[in-house]
């Protein structure tokens, strides 16, 4: 049985992301790039949490395109609103998300 370097508890009950997940500060918006095109952008993630991973729940839930780069998540289209919901159901707080 694995355990946890950063609570000291198992593996399967470590509370570690939830921790890390309720003190973010997200901010949710939404920029137009080349040829006017709109992206969302979610950005203020902690350098703890798995920002690829973040991403990729993103972009099969809102089935869209999108990159993960610099603890930012950019996803193609206007998906503002969503977003703010999917956060909240895997376990961000919804009163750390600002749009």
């Amino acid at each position: 049985m694995e355990i946890c370097p950063k609570c000291g508890l198992p593996e399967q009950a470590c509370v570690c992301e939830q921790m890390v997940k309720s003190l973010q500060n997200i901010i949710i918006t939404t920029d137009k790039k080349r040829y006017g095109k709109i992206v969302t952008v979610v950005s203020g993630f902690d350098s703890d949490v798995n920002i690829k991973k973040i991403g990729k729940i993103l972009k099969n839930e809102l089935a869209c395109g999108g990159t993960c780069k610099n603890n930012i998540v950019e996803l193609q289209g206007d998906h503002k609103k969503k977003v703010k919901e999917i956060l909240v159901k895997h376990g961000f707080e919804k009163e750390s998300i600002q749009d």
